[in-house]
C-alpha cells in the first residue's frame, strides 16, 4: 500500500493553534462506520452517542515539562533540548538538541537553574527524522520538580508559537496522572470534570491504562509504501482491574470505547487468546488497513496528520474511504485539526 494514498491537502487555518476559550467547547463529528453516516454537533453531545453498556478506556499519562534550554559553557549560546527518557539511574537522559551538529561530545551546558550536564552520543538504529538523539549525563537524578522548574511544555512541531502558561494546564487531560509523556494524549483533552461526572452518573464505565507518547508520535512515515515503515516503540501499563473490566466486557459482547489511539496501541498490544496482560509492556504495533481488531470497537480521536501513522489506525477501524469522505466533511465545515483541533467519535 502507497503512503501517498493517506495524504490529504489541509487549509494551514485549520491548524488548530490555540485551544478552545473553555475545555470541552469544541466541535464534534460523529461517524458511523457501518452506515456511513456523518453527524456534526458539539463535544457536550458527547455522552449521547456513546453505548449506555460500553466500556471506555482512557490513556492516563502526563505530560513532562520536557522543552527545555540551557547555555552552552564554551561559546555562551543558547541550546534547546527536548528530554525523551531517563536511562538506567536518573542521571542519564536521551535527549533531542537543536542544532545538534553544531554540539560535541563532552561539551558542558548550564541549566537555569544552575545546574550542569554533559552530552554524549547516543547509539541507535532508530531513524530520527527531527534531529540527533544525543545523551545528557547529569551529577545527579532529575526529579519531576526539577523539570516543573527548568522546563516547557513541548508543543507539537505544527503549532507556530512558543508555549504559555495556559499550555501548562490546557495541553494535559484533566485526569492525568502519570508524569513520563512528551506529547498529550489529546483526544482527553475535551474532558472536563463535569462530563466525566455525568458520564459517572449515567453509569457509563472508565477505566485507565498508561501509556507514555513518545519521540514517534511527531515522526511522520518516511517509507515509499505503508508496509516499509519502522514503527516507534512506547511504554505502557496495564493494571489487573482494568484486564478484569476488559476481558468481563469482551466475553460479554460488550463496546470497548477507546479514547485515543495511544488507548488503543496498547490495548490491542497486549490483548491475546481473551486475555490482556497486565504490567509494564512494550508496544510497536503498527495498525494500518487491513487490521483486525481485537479489542477496540469504537474511538474517539482527533483529526490527524497527512501520511501519518495515526491517520492509517483510523482508517484500519472505519475503512479508508470512509474516513476520507469524513475528513473531507470536516474540512468543508472548518473543523479545527490536530492536537488543540475538534474530535471525531467513530461508532
Amino acid at each position: 500500500m502507497q503512503t501517498d494514498e493517506f495524504d490529504f491537502d489541509l487549509p494551514d487555518e485549520l491548524i488548530a493553534q490555540k485551544p478552545s476559550t473553555v475545555r470541552g467547547n469544541d466541535k464534534l463529528l460523529v461517524l458511523d462506520s457501518k452506515t456511513k453516516n456523518i453527524v456534526d454537533c458539539s463535544f457536550e453531545d458527547f455522552i449521547n452517542y456513546v453505548p449506555k453498556d460500553a466500556l471506555l478506556v482512557f490513556n492516563d499519562s502526563r505530560v513532562r515539562k520536557a522543552r527545555t534550554f540551557a547555555k552552552k559553557v564554551s561559546t555562551g549560546a543558547k541550546i534547546e533540548f527536548l528530554f525523551l527518557h531517563p536511562m538506567s539511574n536518573g542521571k542519564e537522559w536521551r535527549v533531542l538538541v537543536k542544532r545538534a551538529k553544531r554540539q560535541r561530545v563532552g561539551e558542558t551546558y548550564i541549566f537555569e537553574d544552575g545546574t550542569s550536564a554533559t552530552l554524549f552520543d547516543f547509539k541507535s538504529d532508530t531513524i530520527n527524522s527531527l534531529g540527533s538523539e544525543k545523551v545528557l549525563v547529569f551529577e545527579n537524578p532529575l526529579t519531576d520538580e526539577w523539570f516543573e522548574k527548568n522546563g516547557h511544555i513541548p508543543l507539537p512541531p505544527y503549532i507556530k508559537r512558543l508555549d504559555s502558561e495556559d499550555d501548562a494546564h490546557r495541553y494535559q487531560n484533566v485526569y492525568a496522572t502519570h508524569i513520563g509523556s512528551v506529547a498529550c494524549p489529546t483526544a482527553g483533552l475535551h474532558f472536563n470534570e463535569r462530563l466525566l461526572d455525568k458520564l459517572d452518573k449515567c453509569g457509563i464505565k472508565r477505566v485507565s491504562i498508561t501509556l507514555h507518547v513518545g519521540l514517534g508520535t511527531f515522526l511522520p512515515v518516511h517509507a515509499t509504501t505503508v508496509e516499509e515503515h519502522t514503527m516507534h516503540s512506547e511504554e505502557f501499563f496495564i493494571s489487573e482491574e482494568v484486564s478484569q473490566a476488559v476481558e468481563k466486557q469482551k466475553r460479554e459482547g460488550k463496546p470497548i470505547l477507546a479514547i485515543g489511539t495511544t488507548s488503543v496501541r496498547a490495548l490491542e498490544t497486549a490483548f491475546e487468546d481473551g486475555h490482556l496482560k497486565t504490567g509494564w509492556q512494550s508496544s510497536k504495533i503498527f495498525i494500518y488497513p487491513p487490521y483486525t481488531f481485537k479489542v477496540v470497537d469504537m474511538l474517539l480521536t482527533n483529526f490527524h496528520t497527512p501520511k501519518s501513522t495515526l491517520l492509517m489506525l483510523v482508517s484500519a477501524l472505519a475503512g479508508k474511504e470512509t474516513i476520507f469522505e469524513a475528513y473531507k466533511h470536516a474540512i468543508q465545515k472548518k473543523y479545527r485539526f490536530f492536537s488543540y483541533g475538534d474530535a471525531m467519535l467513530i461508532l
